[in-house]
């Protein structure tokens, strides 16, 4: 009986350990605000989405991918001057990474989600859901309205 007990403490102190652990390798809490989309004027079977990506943890978290039934994919890209003068889009080929207590923001003229392949859902005046993962803070589904500007 008393082997038992003991193992029992022993256990216990173990799995409280473990946990105590894990907490102090910190956690990412990924909130997403003032989600927003448009039409491209330049190319007329995409559209661009932009928001705020905050990381209120103390650990960083890494944006891994988007969808939408609106979109045929969701690809990062970040718009650049071109030596010609021109503006132009490079693709961003790896994970978003949302350092511990910091932000990321997808704004027009800058880092920007990309809508390849809209369809009739991804027009002015409506809304369209977007299903972010992250690979800390799970998947969060977010709503954006889609304006003219």
């Amino acid at each position: 009986m008393k082997a038992r007990f003991a193992y029992l403490v022993i256990l216990s102190l173990v799995l409280l350990a473990f946990a105590a652990a894990c907490s102090a390798a910190g956690s990412a809490s990924v909130s997403v605000e003032g989600v927003w989309g448009r039409p491209s004027m330049m190319y007329p079977t995409s559209g661009s989405i932009y928001m705020l990506l905050k990381n209120s943890g103390d650990a960083a978290d890494t944006l891994l991918s988007a969808s939408s039934p609106a979109c045929g994919s969701i690809e990062f890209h970040k718009t650049v001057m071109k030596e010609d003068g021109s503006m132009g889009m490079n693709l961003i080929d790896k994970p978003l990474e949302i350092p511990a207590g910091g932000e990321v923001a997808l704004e027009p003229g800058g880092l920007h989600a990309m809508c390849i392949m809209k369809n009739d859902k991804f027009v002015p005046g409506t809304s369209v859901d977007v299903t972010l993962v992250f690979e800390k803070s799970g998947e969060q589904t977010v709503t954006a309205e889609i304006r003219a500007e």
